[in-house]
């Protein structure tokens, strides 16, 4: 495999996600604040099922023959934790010291990860 832009991005984003993932089993208090209220007492199951996705999602990536899927597969996972982040938005950081400049970057961040992770479907 020839090392190109292609690529270094795409272990960038493959690295992402996997500590993503990681992340949601070393801190997953972290991720129960950010819940949204309607769906909070599933907080914990939600947790590990985004942990799992993100790890799995950013192996797919690594693998050539499973790399469309992952991708398709983080699309759909960075819809479905969308409302988390309008959520610390409305919520000034869900009870965290966050900075309000950050979490509005937040919000068009997310396209560009779709974006992102779209140049590998």
């Amino acid at each position: 495999m020839q090392f190109d832009l292609f690529h270094l991005f795409l272990f960038i984003m493959a690295a992402f996600f996997i500590y993503a993932g990681y992340s949601h089993f070393k801190n997953p208090k972290f991720f129960y604040k950010i819940t949204p209220p309607m769906i909070k007492k599933w907080a914990a199951p939600i947790n590990v099922i985004v942990g799992v996705a993100e790890i799995l999602g950013g192996i797919g990536l690594l693998i050539p023959m499973t790399r469309s899927w992952a991708a398709w597969g983080i699309i759909a996972l960075l819809i479905a934790v969308f409302p988390a982040n309008i959520y610390m938005l409305t919520s000034k950081g869900a009870g965290m010291k966050i900075k309000m400049w950050f979490l509005w970057l937040r919000l068009p961040l997310q396209g560009v990860a779709l974006w992102w992770a779209y140049q590998y479907v």
